[in-house]
């Protein structure tokens, strides 16, 4: 697996212009194991971004679609759930999210999404918005401020 991804993995187009645009503590909360996540970070060199709040499901006992990984991040980010917003590429991950009681957007830009099923999908799990380029998630951010009056 770690082979495969050193050989073909790229950072999601327009991942950095959605990093600058955000205005609050960030963090990586993956189902992966922490090795994956590590090499993913540092070949796509997000790894800046996001050190040291990087979380796995080598930290906690059960996988999404279980809280424990979005839990576990809100508590070691000193973040009430309530307060948090995850960005999901999965439906098991927008349940999770959901069941920590915590609010949910769908990225639907990822490879693996082929039809518009799966971001229909996201939305029926909880994701109060689903938005598939990635560049766009500050304004997605902003659009859903303005609904909320937050």
């Amino acid at each position: 697996m770690l082979s495969a991804l050193r050989r073909g993995l790229n950072p999601i187009a327009g991942i950095e212009t959605a990093l600058a645009g955000l205005d609050a503590p960030i963090c990586v909360a993956s189902s992966s194991p922490m090795e994956r996540v590590r090499v993913s970070l540092r070949l796509t060199g997000l790894d800046a971004h996001f050190a040291p709040n990087v979380f796995s499901a080598d930290d906690v006992p059960r996988g999404k679609p279980a809280p424990d990984i979005f839990l576990h991040a809100a508590r070691a980010m000193r973040v009430a759930p309530e307060d948090c917003l995850v960005i999901e590429d999965s439906v098991a991950g927008v349940t999770a999210a959901r069941a920590a009681g915590m609010r949910a957007f769908g990225f639907a830009g990822g490879s693996h999404f082929v039809e518009e099923g799966q971001r229909r999908a996201l939305g029926e799990a909880g994701a109060e918005e689903t938005f598939a380029a990635m560049a766009d998630l500050p304004k997605v951010l902003d659009k859903a401020r303005r609904r909320h009056g937050a």
